[in-house]
C-alpha cells in the first residue's frame, strides 16, 4: 500500500467535518486542502495538482453530484473521488457510482477507514496501465465520452435505458446483477407492476448478442444478468 505523503482535496460544507477530517489527515502525514462547495473545489482543482477527492454529496451552489459530472465530462479528471454522505438508499449509490464515484462513505464517518480508502484508491489508481473512458467485455466495447457501444466493431443501437443497463452489467462484468438493482437504477422507487425490466433486457440481448457465435448476456433463472463469456 502507498505508503508516501498523499495531497487530498476535501470538498465539505459542515465546517465542523472538514476541520476533522483536514486534522485527521494532516496529522497522517498527508497534505489536505478544502473547499466548502462544488464551485469552489472546482475553482481549486483548476490550479492544483490532488491525488484524491473527499466529496460531500449535498452541499450549497453546487452539490457534489453536479461538481463531479462536469469534473468527469467537462474536465476529463479520473482523479479518485470518494463520495461522502448521508444518503444510503441502493438508488444514490448507483447514481453515484455511475456519475463518476470510485468509492462511497455513509456518515458519520470513521476518519481511520476514510484514510486507508484513500490510499487503496489512489494505489489502484496509480497502478492502472493507462486511463480510460472505455468498457470492455470481449469484444464489447462501450465509449462513456462518446456512448456508442460496438460489438466487434459494428455500433449498436442503444435507447437511454438499456444504455444505463448495459453500463452497470459491464462495470460488474463478470459478476451477477441482481434484478432489483438494475430496476432501482432505472425507476428508482417506482418500479413497475408489470414486467418491464425483461422486456428491457430481451431488446439488450438481441442488440449485444444478436447473431454473434459466442453469447455474453446471460439470465440467471430468479436471481438477475451477467455479462461476460460463459468460461470467465
Amino acid at each position: 500500500m502507498i505508503k508516501q505523503p498523499l495531497s487530498i482535496l476535501i470538498i465539505e460544507d459542515n465546517a465542523g467535518l472538514a476541520a476533522n477530517i483536514y486534522d485527521y489527515l494532516e496529522a497522517c502525514g498527508h497534505h489536505p486542502d478544502a473547499a466548502p462547495d462544488g464551485e469552489s473545489g472546482l475553482g481549486l482543482l483548476a490550479i492544483n495538482r490532488y491525488d484524491a477527492i473527499v466529496l460531500d454529496w449535498m452541499m450549497p451552489r453546487m452539490d457534489g453530484m453536479t461538481m463531479l459530472g462536469r469534473l468527469r465530462q467537462d474536465m476529463k479528471s479520473r482523479i479518485p473521488v470518494i463520495v461522502l454522505t448521508a444518503k444510503d438508499q441502493l438508488e444514490h449509490k448507483l447514481h453515484g457510482f455511475l456519475t463518476g464515484a470510485d468509492d462511497y462513505v455513509v456518515k458519520p464517518v470513521a476518519l481511520a477507514e476514510l484514510e486507508i480508502r484513500l490510499r487503496v484508491l489512489v494505489q489502484r489508481t496509480r497502478g492502472a496501465v493507462a486511463e480510460s473512458q472505455v468498457l470492455e467485455v470481449a469484444d464489447l466495447r462501450f465509449d462513456l465520452g462518446t456512448l456508442e457501444v460496438s460489438r466487434a466493431g459494428k455500433v449498436l443501437a442503444m435507447t437511454p435505458v438499456r444504455r444505463q443497463l448495459l453500463e452497470l452489467l459491464m462495470r460488474r462484468s463478470p459478476a451477477l446483477v441482481r434484478r432489483e438493482e438494475l430496476e432501482t437504477l432505472i425507476w428508482k422507487d417506482d418500479v413497475p407492476d408489470n414486467d418491464v425490466l425483461r422486456s428491457h433486457m430481451h431488446m439488450l440481448r438481441k442488440a449485444v448478442d444478436g447473431d454473434a457465435p459466442r453469447k455474453l448476456l446471460k439470465t440467471i433463472a430468479g436471481s438477475g444478468y451477467r455479462l461476460g463469456l460463459s468460461d470467465e
